[in-house]
């Protein structure tokens, strides 16, 4: 019997009208994905040159990858799951739901880059995300308390031990220095490992003389970017409280004091400068934080307290206006804009004063938003999302630049531990060598 059949232009499925159901066929899958990819080679948006995008490859196992597959078990995996609270630890769960649904660390984690089971680190905090993972992506639905990752944390940093109310953007600079720490490939100095591939990016702050105008320029590396809010009782509201409002508060130049400054070409004493800071490299994963804790101090008492002014931020962003050759060389000079296209996938909120709050995440799965209340998973949609009040944004690069020539970190650290082991061989060799001939010479 001939069906007349419907296809679905964004994802391939196929809907009988006769069934009145829709039809699921293997090999038309694989004819529309080819389509689609071949379509997206040829007519991309990114070409920084005339040249094809590089073409995909399907990955098919080895010999080698199919032995080691033989004999497991594939489960059902959620990817969604409730994190226990353990006493006033809704900061850290905020956190790694976070973390959890960033798109680069899963598949770094999920991709067995860093194994557990094989570390011998102790207090390892790379450990604790492959063990978060593992249980995230598994078929248990009963929310996970996540005991180990709060006790190495508390380890690692005793000024968050407790059952205190802790703030989420100090835990997430702690975990990121943790795992960065304890990553294989780690170096202080053009690190490579997990965490600076995923969250590093670099401000620039250039200070202009207003006499001679030699221009100063720092460079300061950055995980993330730190945005002021205005006060709701001080005209923070509408167009001053929008996410791109606070870049361009960020990046706008700023008066500096004739006492602030001095400049080393004029050395004439000191006089007026401006100082601008813009971003000097974005990171794959762009993350901001909006400053809500105000702290002032005097001579005679600290005060704190939280604004709570609304924040409106937008479900996609372009970063090519806040860049560091924006201003000075034209936009010609940045590339394709569509580099600098980036998608929300997660945000932490504070709710409540800042003595009493409760933190709570949104999180992007696929195609679908949830809100992820410690143990409490609930659907939701993006509007939900973006009228929620914004303490932390996680923003994924929509285009990642490929580097086929880079060799990831871990690979570079098994590599000098093989040539580090060898080495140890030839001189435990040398040694046995050395001990014979000392024996021998010791009978004559």
């Amino acid at each position: 019997m001939e069906h007349s059949f419907c296809v679905d232009a964004k994802s391939g499925a196929i809907f009988c009208s006769q069934c009145g159901d829709m039809s699921y066929n293997a090999t038309v899958d694989k004819m529309y994905l080819a389509s689609v990819l071949s379509v997206e080679e040829k007519q991309t948006k990114f070409l920084v040159s005339n040249k094809p995008r590089e073409p995909f490859k399907a990955w098919k196992p080895s010999q080698e990858e199919h032995t080691a597959l033989e004999g497991t078990v594939t489960v059902p995996c959620q990817g969604r799951r409730g994190l226990l609270n353990l006493g006033q630890t809704c900061f850290m769960n905020a956190v790694l739901q976070c973390f959890v649904h960033n798109p680069l660390l899963r598949n770094y984690f999920l991709g067995d880059k860093h194994n557990s089971r094989q570390c011998k680190t102790d207090d390892c905090m790379s450990c604790e995300m492959d063990k978060l993972f593992s249980e995230v992506y598994s078929d248990e639905t009963a929310p996970f308390g996540p005991v180990s990752f709060l006790t190495t944390t508390w380890r690692e940093s005793p000024e968050l031990s407790g059952y205190a109310q802790h703030d989420a953007h100090e835990f997430f600079y702690l975990a990121l220095n943790s795992i960065h720490s304890s990553s294989k490939g780690s170096t202080n100095i053009s690190c490579n490992c997990i965490i600076h591939t995923t969250f590093a990016g670099q401000l620039q702050s250039d200070i202009t003389c207003e006499r001679c105008r030699n221009v100063t320029t720092k460079v300061d590396p950055t995980f993330d970017i730190s945005l002021e809010l205005k006060d709701k009782d001080k005209g923070g509201d509408g167009e001053n409280n929008t996410l791109m409002a606070c870049l361009r508060r960020f990046t706008q130049p700023e008066k500096l004091g004739n006492k602030e400054y001095s400049c080393d070409k004029c050395r004439k004493g000191a006089h007026d400068a401006n100082k601008r800071l813009t971003i000097r490299q974005l990171p794959p994963v762009l993350t901001f934080q909006l400053k809500r804790f105000e702290h002032k101090s005097s001579e005679k008492s600290t005060s704190a307290r939280k604004l709570d002014s609304v924040i409106r931020f937008p479900a996609s962003l372009n970063m090519m206006p806040f860049i560091s050759f924006a201003e000075k060389d034209g936009f010609a000079a940045a590339g394709p804009e569509a580099m600098y296209d980036y998608d929300l996938f997660a945000v932490i909120n504070h709710e409540g004063h800042m003595d009493n709050g409760h933190y709570t995440a949104y999180a992007r799965f696929q195609d679908e938003w949830y809100r992820f209340d410690d143990d409490k998973i609930t659907h939701a949609t993006l509007g939900d999302c973006l009228k929620s009040s914004a303490y932390m944004c996680f923003y994924v690069k929509r285009h990642l630049e490929y580097k086929p020539h880079m060799t990831p970190a871990y690979v570079l650290t098994r590599e000098a531990e093989a040539i580090r082991e060898k080495e140890m061989e030839k001189e435990k060799e040398a040694a046995r060598l050395k001990e014979i001939d000392d024996e021998l010479l010791a009978t004559v």
